[in-house]
Formats: C-alpha cells, sequence, structure tokens
C-alpha cells in the first residue's frame, strides 16, 4: 500500500493511520528537528519503500517541489 510522511509540522491535524481526502490539511509547516527554517519533507512510500513522489503529483507542480 501507499503511505506519506509529512515532517517538521508544527501541529499535525490528523492521527497516523486516520483516512484522507483530497485537498485536506494534514498539518502545519514547521521548524523541528536541525532545520534551518520552516518547511516540509514530504515522502511517500508504496510497501514500505521511499519512491520518488514526483509521478503521483498532480501536473504543473509549483516549482516549490523539490525532489
Amino acid at each position: 500500500g501507499f503511505d506519506t510522511l509529512y515532517g517538521h509540522l508544527s501541529t499535525a491535524l490528523v492521527k497516523v493511520g486516520q483516512p484522507v481526502t483530497q485537498g485536506q490539511v494534514v498539518g502545519l509547516e514547521g521548524s523541528s528537528g536541525s532545520s534551518t527554517g520552516p518547511h516540509l519533507h514530504f515522502e511517500l512510500r508504496i510497501n514500505q519503500k521511499p519512491v520518488d513522489p514526483t509521478p503521483y503529483l498532480p501536473p504543473g507542480a509549483p516549482s516549490a517541489y523539490r525532489v
């Protein structure tokens, strides 16, 4: 199955394992750990293995997306 990870959040608005819908806000951006400023670490895993999320993101994704 698909799993996602959202790192460096200041606040999580959903619980682990809770189903979410497209467009739903799942958390608020933060700056935890050794980060130098607020940002989001997004990770997609398929069958527990990290994969490049680019093919799964909407076409024309904002330039702020970096892989």
